[in-house]
């Protein structure tokens, strides 16, 4: 860990290993707010954190989750707890009824929340076991959206 003079620990290289992957950062309430009304299909909201059950499960899970998925989300956003705090606050008022977790994964299909995916599936279990809850998610919503479509 990077610790700068007056500073906490750099985090840059944790809100990268998610960026990197296409990953939305909202680091506000009004980019919450902008995602959750303007972002139609499916999306996949990651709660970053500095917790070694994110770094080492969480962002690697979710990058094996999407090379090895054959139906991904149609937007990716993360936020970062115990950094951009507002935004993370935030954003768990569009899931209020699960409990705070971070790590977590809240995946939502036109604004709605379908599943979550909390810190106790992701801590103490590997990044591919991590993968495979996320590709199961992404799976089994992906149905939603094409049904909604052929509806029309």
């Amino acid at each position: 860990m990077q610790f700068g003079f007056g500073m906490g620990p750099d985090t840059s290289w944790m809100r990268e290993e998610l960026t990197k992957y296409g990953v939305e950062e909202l680091k506000t309430t009004d980019d919450v707010d902008r995602a959750m009304k303007e972002y139609k299909g499916t999306m996949l909201l990651a709660i970053n954190s500095v917790c070694g059950c994110a770094a080492g499960n969480a962002r690697p899970g979710l990058g094996i989750a999407l090379e090895k998925a054959e139906t991904k989300p149609d937007h990716m956003v993360t936020v970062f707890a115990g950094q951009d705090k507002e935004a993370t606050a935030h954003a768990r008022d569009y899931f209020s009824e699960y409990p705070p977790s971070s790590p977590a994964f809240a995946y939502f299909v036109d604004g709605e929340i379908k599943a979550m995916i909390p810190r106790h599936r992701i801590e103490g279990r590997t990044k591919e076991q991590v993968a495979e809850d996320l590709k199961m998610v992404f799976e089994a919503f992906s149905g939603e959206k094409e049904e909604e479509k052929t509806a029309e």
